[in-house]
């Protein structure tokens, strides 16, 4: 963890507005606007990038990755260029945590995904890198969306080690213990055998 140099007051300050940012329920807002309904009585329920492409719309589907990981990545470089290493990290968690439990939703949201990209490619952009990395070769051989974040997250400290980013170490643990978390029933299913893939397309 970085040292703490700000008051704890700002740094409450800092936490309450990125949670704000976080919360910001960029699927469902979305869906609404490009006449797909509404996402939490689609497919899964999730909120998330991933619950948005099974409309069937790519484009919604890509905003909706690119805003929430948006948000992440705005409130953590913000704070961090505003008040420092431990502003940014606070913000980075908070902001995380307003998209797992939006106020604006009754404290139910995503799986966190797109926003723990987000913040890896702004506080450590190696790390980030090599997350999108690790995603894209597990679901390019597993076509699972869910083991892809879950591989993905779960190196995560050990890259912030190995990539120089000891100080973060911390932050990328609890922000994938999270996302182990919020993917316990696909964790389950995978077990089973019974989650579902993205099918690739047959060619005409």
């Amino acid at each position: 963890m970085p040292e703490i140099t700000n008051p704890l007051w700002l740094l409450a300050l800092v936490g309450l507005a990125a949670y704000l940012l976080g919360a910001i329920p960029f699927g469902v807002v979305i869906a609404r606007v490009m006449g797909l309904g509404d996402l939490r009585q689609i497919g899964s329920g999730n909120i998330g990038a991933t619950n948005v492409m099974r409309t069937g719309n790519k484009l919604a589907g890509v905003l909706t990755f690119v805003l929430d990981a948006g948000k992440g990545a705005l409130a953590a470089l913000l704070a961090w260029w505003a008040f420092g290493a431990d502003a940014g990290q606070i913000a980075a968690l908070m902001a995380f945590l307003g998209h797992l439990y939006p106020v604006y939703l009754g404290f139910k949201g995503g799986k966190g995904v797109a926003t723990f990209i987000g913040t890896a490619l702004v506080l450590a952009w190696p790390v980030g890198v090599a997350i999108c990395a690790i995603w894209a070769l597990v679901f390019k051989l597993s076509r699972y969306s869910s083991l892809s974040a879950l591989v993905a997250a779960g190196f995560s400290p050990l890259l912030a080690f190995v990539l120089g980013y000891g100080q973060m170490l911390g932050l990328f643990a609890l922000l994938a213990a999270m996302i182990f978390w919020k993917h316990r029933e696909n964790i389950a299913r995978l077990q089973a055998g019974t989650e579902g893939r993205f099918q690739k397309k047959q060619k005409p």
